[in-house]
């Protein structure tokens, strides 16, 4: 059973450390998620404490709102064309650097800054690491029109690419509603409990008409810090920009 109160203490932990990449007159994309969260937080704090300058990229409704209550400079990619340094964190990694992102629901924005951006560290805690992708489901954001036809179609690619027992479902909220994204979009959340190779599934499911974007983000992330419980961090990848 994972102890909730380590893995809060672990996410506290990841979030301090990426501080260190983050310097004055910087562009900086602000993550969505739990994780993100204490990130920004720190950061709105060091903004306060010490005079750091930088202007920040939100990837969702939800961090726009929390930095602008944080009073945080907020800007948009139309206006900056790119990101320096982009922390964000993540539901599943595996030893490649591999991950898999979306459970907050802005997987589209989440890809957007980090394709723009010249360096992207995940924050996270231990209880996220995996050797292969698969345990977290795999979120899949559709267009709403003609969703169930794209249901369909997303089973059919996964049962010709091997794949057994494993359910494509529509995203709920709390109300049992179909979740939709700040793009107006739905989201598939897709069970595999291992995916056989990342490459091929992310093509495979990108190639489908219908599909806006997958939780798969391949050859992206440069630095990963796993934060522990007492406070210490391992990271992996570059240790500096």
């Amino acid at each position: 059973m994972i102890d909730l109160a380590s893995v809060e203490l672990g996410k506290k932990a990841a979030a301090a450390m990426a501080l260190s990449f983050v310097d004055s007159g910087m562009v900086v994309g602000l993550g969505s998620g739990s994780t993100a969260t204490f990130f920004i937080r720190l950061l709105s704090e060091k903004i306060n404490n010490s005079g750091l300058r930088v202007s920040c990229v939100p990837t969702s409704s939800v961090t726009e709102r929390l930095a602008k209550s944080l009073k945080i400079t907020l800007t948009t990619l139309d206006k900056v064309h790119s990101v320096d340094l982009t922390v964000d964190g993540t539901d599943e990694f595996d030893p490649n650097l591999n991950l898999i992102k979306g459970g907050g629901g802005a997987l589209l924005q989440e890809k957007i800054v980090a394709k723009a951006s010249r360096h992207i560290v995940v924050i996270t805690d231990s209880s996220k690491e995996s050797f292969y992708l698969g345990g977290y489901d795999l979120p899949v954001e559709v267009v709403r029109f003609g969703a169930n036809f794209t249901k369909n179609v997303i089973y059919e690619i996964l049962r010709n690419l091997g794949y057994t027992n494993f359910t494509v479902q529509y995203r709920r909220t709390n109300d049992q509603e179909k979740f939709v994204t700040d793009e107006g979009h739905f989201i598939f959340d897709l069970s595999l409990k291992s995916i056989i190779d990342v490459e091929e599934l992310n093509n495979s499911l990108i190639a489908c008409t219908g599909v806006v974007e997958t939780g798969l983000f391949l050859g992206m992330a440069d630095t990963i810090i796993v934060g522990n419980s007492d406070g210490s961090c391992k990271l992996i990848g570059a240790s500096k920009i």
